[in-house]
């Protein structure tokens, strides 16, 4: 039934093709305020605004750490003692 009142409705069908878009927009991290979907849908924007307010909160949850220069160091000299693995 969804999928008939899509077809139906030009706005709906837009909302569905953006909305199957957003993950790789945000994992390409472009800037969506320049879709032209957005600037005629509110609920895809409020959508996006929410999204985005998570995404920001959810990278404070857990500070993220490079690790140390050994663990790299260990890591090398670990793969230079093994040498080369025959196939």
């Amino acid at each position: 039934m969804m999928n008939e009142q899509r077809r139906g409705n030009p706005a709906l069908a837009g909302c569905e093709e953006f909305q199957n878009r957003l993950p790789e927009l945000f994992e390409s991290e472009v800037e969506l305020g320049g879709e032209e979907h957005l600037q005629t849908c509110e609920n895809c924007a409020a959508l996006v605004r929410d999204l985005t307010y998570i995404a920001q909160q959810a990278k404070l949850l857990l500070p993220i750490h490079d690790p140390n220069p050994c663990v790299w160091e260990n890591i090398e000299l670990a793969l230079k003692k093994e040498g080369p693995r025959a196939k």
